[in-house]
């Protein structure tokens, strides 16, 4: 979608003040507009099929229709408009965002909690105005892609990066020498919540190393997503503690708002992890960078680091270190990414040894590991 090009947009909540914020906030970004508001699901899908919105702001807690059954009308719609859902900060609220998220919703956005109405307002517009300009580079990567799909007949243009092995050739990664790969770390943000089931449930619970994830989340929301990945995952999933010993076999999600490192324990064979509350590292906390810097610091060239779907760069230089220390670097697919961003960088500053679609990421990690 050409930046000039108006994204439409319908904002649905059942607060009359919460639409009139929202809608104030959204007319204050550029080539944003608002066609129309909603109060319930119901109406949202009658002014939905009039209206043909791009993006669909949604609530969930509504009467008559709430958002959840609202959403998987939506996703019948012919084009499918994009949904951000407007989440509580609340264990139920963050239950319900991941199902929604598992129902195919673009993205979410904490409401602002703050008592100033003004903070509230900037943080909103912070919020979403991100969110809203990743939506579009995904919109027109989309249009780019539909428009240049070669015919049958077509031959395949070889890939800038065909030097990189790939899955389907089932080749060694380009390191001059493999090494025992002790830990797994996975830097992932927009799309997380749904592509990382169909990744951990693929791995076995006789996995021999920890796996540690940093996933964009803010307090809340990682203590559910870890409970849906553990209730899915033969492995043992947990929000990872400060001070714990990390265990083979785990995997450990950095707590929301917080960053997570591993460093050396009491004993020299013992790691530990560092859950710290440290200033913001790339406008991300967690941040993917502080989590990869630590893993390069303590398994030097003996790990494996996993870049995902998301939105900005974080984790690129953490990569870079990890990658001059002797690590395998992993990258998921344009094709299946959900926002290509955080894989894109690594791979086109070179330092990625395998780019592989997300249903195979699983595959190749076991693979790696054995």
């Amino acid at each position: 979608m050409p930046k000039e090009e108006t994204l439409r947009v319908l904002v649905v909540d059942d607060s009359a003040l919460y639409r009139k914020i929202v809608q104030r906030v959204l007319e204050e970004i550029p080539d944003v507009s608002v066609v129309g508001i909603a109060q319930n699901g119901r109406i949202a899908l009658a002014k939905a099929a009039q209206l043909s919105p791009d993006v669909i702001t949604l609530d969930i807690e509504m009467p008559e229709m709430g958002g959840l059954e609202a959403l998987s009308h939506l996703n019948r719609m012919t084009p499918r408009p994009g949904v951000i859902i407007l989440s509580t900060h609340s264990i139920e609220g963050a239950r319900v965002t991941l199902k929604a998220l598992d129902l195919g919703a673009f993205d979410f956005i904490p409401k602002p909690l703050s008592r100033d109405l003004a903070e509230n307002h900037d943080l909103l517009k912070k919020s979403l105005s991100t969110v809203i300009a990743a939506f579009r580079r995904v919109r027109h990567v989309q249009d780019i892609l539909q428009q240049s799909q070669p015919s049958p007949a077509a031959k395949e243009v070889p890939s800038p990066f065909s030097a990189i092995p790939d899955i389907r050739g089932n080749t060694t990664p380009r390191s001059s020498v493999m090494k025992e790969i002790r830990a797994v770390a996975i830097g992932i943000s927009t799309g997380g919540p749904a592509a990382l089931p169909r990744v951990l449930t693929k791995l076995p619970a006789a996995c021999r190393v920890p796996i540690f994830i940093v996933q964009h989340m803010p307090p809340l929301f990682t203590q559910a997503l870890a409970a849906k990945l553990d209730s899915v995952s033969a492995m043992t999933v947990k929000e990872a503690e400060d001070g714990e010993k990390v265990r083979e076999g785990v995997v450990y999600l950095a707590p929301g708002g917080m960053h997570m490192a591993v460093a050396s324990g009491p004993s020299s064979d013992e790691t530990i992890i560092r859950v710290v509350d440290a200033p913001p590292l790339n406008n991300c906390k967690p941040s993917v960078d502080h989590l990869f810097f630590s893993i390069a610091e303590h398994y030097h060239g003996h790990s494996l680091g996993v870049i995902m779907t998301g939105m900005g760069f974080d984790g690129t230089n953490g990569l870079k270190r990890m990658k001059e220390e002797g690590a395998l670097i992993l990258a998921q697919d344009e094709a299946s990414s959900v926002v290509y961003s955080m894989p894109r960088r690594p791979v086109e500053e070179g330092i990625v040894d395998l780019i592989v679609p997300l249903d195979n990421i699983a595959d190749e990690i076991c693979r790696l590991l054995d």
